[in-house]
C-alpha cells in the first residue's frame, strides 16, 4: 500500500535560498503552462509536453524539471475536469463552476514542487538529500523526523518526493510502498463501534472516546474565527486560513489516536472491525439550524479512513453494516422503536427493559450485524435440489 512520510529539511540559509528561488521559478513555469494550456485548450500530458517542453527548458529548467512542471500543470486540469464531472463545483450554470471554469488555473510562489530520483538522492545514512534547485545541485541538505518514519522511508521509498515550503518550515513528502500484512481471513468476532460527536467513537467492549476536548476546542476557534471575520481585513484573512489548518490537523491528529488504539485492540484479539455505513448521513437527518455547522465540520469519514488504513496494515479485516435504527434496537430482544431512546445518551427498551448507554448499546448492534453478515457471506454455497425432470430417465 501506498504511504506518505514527512521528514522536516534542516538547510542552511543558502541551501534555503535555493529552494526558496527553485520553488518560485517552478510555479511561475507552471503558471505560464497553465495559461498557455488555458488559450489553447490542451490539457492532455503528451500533448502539452510537445508543445510547452522547450519553452520549459528555455526558462531555466533542467530536463525532468521542466517535465514534472508540465505534469503538474495537466494533473491540476484532470483533478479540475474530474470535480466537474462528479457534480462537486455545482451545476452548470453555477457561480463556482463559472469561476473555476473563467480562468487558468493558478499556482501559488510556494506550491509543492515533485521531484524523482533524478533530482533528489537520500543518504539514509548520514541523513541528508542531494537536490536540484535553479542555483545548482545541492548536497548534504540535512533532514530529520521520526524514527519509526525515517525507518519506513529506508526500508519502502519507492516513487516521486514532493517539496514543500509550510509556515517557513521545509518539507519533503516522500512515497512509501509497503506491503501488506496477510489479512485475518478468520476473525474469531467483531469488534463494533458506533462514531458520533459527543463520543467520537464507542465500541462493543465499552471503550468510549469522546469528544468533548475536541468540541470545546472547536467552540474556542469558532469564536475566534468570528471576530476575524468581523474585521475584513488582508492579515485576518491569512489568519483564518491559519487557524483552519490548525483546526484540521488538531481534529486529525485525535482521529488518528482513536484509529489507532482501536485497530491495535482488534490486532491483539484477532478480531474484525465493524463500522456503521455512513455514507449520505447529511442527507439522510434533519437537523435543527444549530446543529448544521457542527455535523457538516464531524470528521466522520476521516475517522473511518483511518480506521480502514490502519487495519490494513494490520492484516486486520474492517466491514461496513448497516446503520439504520442501531441506537434505537434491542440487542436482546430486537424490538425496534424510538421510545426505546428517551434521551441522546441512554437506551432502555420498553419490551424486555434492557437499559445502557445508547452509544454502546448501538456499538453492540453493529458487531451482532457484523457477525450476521460475515457468516452469511462465508457461509457454504447450499446443494441445488434435484428438479422433478432429473435423475428420470
Amino acid at each position: 500500500m501506498k504511504l506518505v512520510v514527512q521528514v522536516k529539511l534542516l538547510p542552511t540559509p543558502e541551501q534555503a535560498a535555493a529552494l526558496e528561488a527553485t520553488l518560485h521559478v517552478c510555479n511561475a513555469a507552471a503558471g505560464h503552462a497553465s495559461q498557455t494550456a488555458f488559450q489553447r485548450k490542451v490539457f492532455a500530458r503528451t500533448a502539452l509536453q510537445k508543445l510547452l517542453y522547450a519553452e520549459m527548458k528555455g526558462r531555466g529548467l533542467s530536463a525532468q524539471p521542466a517535465l514534472h512542471v508540465i505534469r503538474k500543470t495537466a494533473d491540476a486540469y484532470i483533478a479540475l475536469h474530474a470535480q466537474i464531472r462528479a457534480g462537486l463545483l455545482g451545476q452548470e450554470d453555477s457561480a463556482a463552476r463559472a469561476r473555476a471554469t473563467s480562468k487558468p488555473v493558478s499556482f501559488r510562489p510556494d506550491a509543492a514542487q515533485p521531484f524523482d530520483d533524478r533530482c533528489l538522492s537520500w543518504q539514509m545514512d548520514a541523513r541528508t538529500v542531494s537536490i536540484w534547485t535553479v542555483r545548482g545541485r545541492h548536497k548534504d541538505v540535512a533532514f530529520t523526523g521520526e524514527p519509526s518514519q525515517l525507518e519506513t522511508l529506508a526500508e519502502h521509498r519507492k516513487g516521486e518526493s514532493d517539496l514543500v515550503c509550510r509556515n517557513g518550515k521545509w518539507l519533503l513528502l516522500a512515497t512509501c510502498d509497503v506491503p501488506e500484512t496477510p489479512l485475518n481471513g478468520s476473525p474469531t468476532d467483531w469488534i463494533g463501534v458506533d462514531r458520533g460527536i459527543v463520543n467520537l467513537a464507542t465500541t462493543s467492549d465499552g471503550d468510549n472516546h469522546q469528544g468533548r476536548g475536541l468540541q470545546r476546542y472547536r467552540r474556542r476557534m469558532a469564536a475566534v474565527r468570528a471576530q476575524l471575520q468581523a474585521k475584513e481585513t488582508k492579515s485576518a484573512k491569512r489568519k483564518l486560513k491559519r487557524r483552519a489548518r490548525r483546526e484540521a490537523r488538531y481534529a486529525a491528529h485525535v482521529n488518528h489516536k482513536i484509529a489507532k488504539t482501536i485497530v491495535a485492540d482488534a490486532q491483539r484479539t484477532g478480531r474484525g472491525i465493524a463500522l456503521e455505513d455512513l455514507q449520505g448521513i447529511r442527507d439522510r437527518v434533519r437537523l435543527m439550524r444549530h446543529q448544521r455547522a457542527t455535523l457538516s465540520s464531524w470528521p466522520f469519514h476521516q475517522l473511518g479512513e483511518f480506521v480502514a488504513y490502519k487495519a490494513c496494515r494490520a492484516g486486520v479485516p474492517v466491514q461496513l453494516v448497516d446503520a439504520a435504527y442501531t441506537s434505537q434496537t434491542c440487542p436482546r430482544c430486537g424490538h425496534v422503536s424510538r421510545k426505546n431512546r428517551p434521551c441522546r445518551d441512554d437506551f432502555c427498551c420498553v419490551v424486555c427493559g434492557l437499559a445502557g448507554p445508547a452509544d454502546f448499546i448501538a456499538a453492540v448492534n453493529v458487531r451482532a450485524r457484523a457477525r450476521t453478515a460475515w457468516a452469511f457471506v462465508n457461509a457454504p454455497d447450499a446443494a441445488a435440489s434435484p428438479s422433478p425432470s432429473q435423475g428420470q430417465s
